[in-house]
This record gives C-alpha cells, structure tokens and sequence, in this order.
C-alpha cells in the first residue's frame, strides 16, 4: 500500500487525478490518500500529489502511539535516514520536531545513520486528523509549474490557465505518452503544452487567427512536436476516432456570444464533435454542462466544483 501526500484543498480532486498513476485511491484523512498500487514515473507528472510513500503503519495522531507502531515494523532497510514529519494542514496538536526526534531515536537504534542532507531513505510522517501515517518516501512530483506561468511564456493573453490545473486536466482525462490530446478551443495553448510535457502530441484548433499564431509560439517553446489550426470547435476538420483525449475550458458565460455561435450551441457542438473525434474527455467552464454532454452522447463519469473567487467556481466533468 502507499500514502499519497496531496496539495490543493479538494482532497477528492486531487484523489481524482491521482487515480492517473495508482489504484484504489481512497482518501482516510484530511490531506492524505492511500492507494494499493502505484507507477512512479506517472506519479511524477501530477499536479496536486506532491509525494507517495510505500506504507509503514498507521497510528492514532499521536507521537508514542508513532514511536510504538514504528518500533513493531519490520524495518528491513540499511544505510542513512531522516525523519520528516507534517502537522497536515495544521489538524493536529503535534510538534512536528519532537515526532521527528523520536521516531530518528528508533531508526537510529534499528542501526541507521542520520543524514539530514542526502539520507539514503526518508520516513514520512503524517499526522493528520486523528490519524498519523508512516511511510518510506518512493516517488515525488516535479513541481516546476512556476517556470511556465501564463505571463512568462512568448504569447500572453488574460484569463489563460494557471499550468497546475492545465496539467490536472490532462491527467484527469489518463493522458499517456504517445496520446493525441486535442484542445478544441486552445487559447494560447497552456492546456497543450501540459499534455505535451506528459509526452502526448499536442493538437489545437481555434476560431481566432490570433490565438492559433499564440498558442503555436507558446508550444514551440516547450515541446518539439505539435499542430496547431484555426477552426469551428463545432466543425472540427478531422476524421472519426481521430484524437485519444479531448481536454478544453469552454468560453465563460459572461461572453453571451462566441464568432458566429451562441455559447450554449458552441458548447453542445464542441462536445459532439469531441464524442466523435475521442472516447475521453475533460470539459472545464464556469457552469454545469452536463446536459449538453449527456446529450452528445457522454456519460459523466465525475463532476467537480471548484472556486475560484466569489464570482466564478469552476465546473469540471470528466466524461467517458
């Protein structure tokens, strides 16, 4: 089994996503998920689990109760430790620093050496709730989101989207390597350079000349291989089957029309398209779809709300 450390403050969000590199995601405590399976190298490329670890023991939140269950594992590793412990989203009464000390106690005299810099091994401790976990550190994320912030890329409009939910999309929608993930409304293509990242090929359509010439400058910057057109989300250009995924950020309601379309005819019309192009989809936007979607032929495997800020939560349904 394995203890996934997650970010954000959706914890079934993030257990969501997560099920794109594990099995079984279940979520016991405030901030922490167990899985009984795990791929690292996948797990490497989500957004809001931050790290996995192979399971130990689970304890009350407490440090004896810890210190005991870690003195009946059977720690059958040699070389150096740390201890790193977390009062997951401040749920507990524990010091940290006192959990870490006690639990090295033990390590120590099982026979390891103490290395604070490059342990060998590092045994996470959670206490979260009124649970506390204790796992060996196996995999973590890449968290290099900041180094490709929307105003840092070549082409920048307002409202792009930030790379953290761009990348948690994708995973939503099991983007794997060699995938051919379209945006059908690509922007200034933060969706498409995420999936590309993944190691699928990116492939964009929109209606603005301008945002084509954009998103094309933004991919050139961070992935080799992609296509990029101007086309009608409603009309797309491609045969059947011709896409593995479809992951976009419908036009928000304050735009009450679209070119040529109204919004709610873009929408129902992105969508068929998608059905016909993929059997995977992710549809993110500031209302619910799903009736558009069930009527193109979906099923709505999940649904999510998120807020953003008094004004605008987003919706995001994930489609089979």
């Amino acid at each position: 089994m394995f203890v996934l450390e997650l970010g954000g403050a959706d914890d079934e969000f993030a257990a969501a996503e997560a099920r794109a590199a594990a099995s079984d995601v279940r979520v016991p405590a405030p901030g922490v998920a167990l899985a009984s399976d795990l791929s690292r190298e996948r797990l490497r490329g989500l957004a809001y689990t931050h790290r996995a670890g192979a399971h130990v023991a689970t304890t009350d939140a407490d440090i004896e109760a810890a210190v005991d269950a870690l003195e009946a594992a059977d720690v059958d590793r040699e070389g150096s430790v740390a201890v790193r412990a977390r009062n997951v989203r401040n749920t507990t009464a524990v010091d940290t620093q006192q959990a870490e000390r006690e639990l090295g106690g033990v390590l120590v005299d099982a026979g390891f050496d103490v290395d604070l810099e490059d342990p060998d091994h590092e045994l996470r401790a959670l206490f979260s709730a009124d649970r506390c976990f204790l796992a060996w550190l196996a995999a973590e994320s890449v968290r290099d989101f900041g180094e490709r912030k929307p105003t840092d890329r070549p082409f920048f409009q307002p409202g792009s989207m930030d790379p953290l939910l761009a990348r948690a999309l994708c995973n939503l929608a099991r983007v794997r390597p060699g995938d051919v993930v379209l945006d059908p409304m690509c922007g200034t293509g933060g969706v498409l350079i995420e999936a590309g990242l993944l190691g699928a090929r990116p492939l964009g359509t929109d209606a603005q000349s301008k945002m084509v010439a954009g998103a094309s400058e933004n991919l050139a910057a961070y992935v080799p291989d992609f296509d990029v057109a101007r086309a009608d989300a409603t009309r797309l250009p491609l045969r059947d089957g011709a896409a593995d995924a479809v992951v976009f950020d419908a036009p928000y309601g304050r735009q009450s029309k679209v070119e040529t379309h109204e919004l709610a005819d873009l929408v129902a019309g992105a969508l068929a398209e998608a059905r016909r192009v993929a059997d995977r989809c992710v549809l993110v936007a500031d209302r619910d779809w799903r009736e558009q979607a069930r009527a193109a032929g979906w099923t709505v495997a999940e649904r999510f709300e998120r807020r953003v800020h008094r004004s605008l939560t987003r919706y995001v349904l994930i489609l089979d």
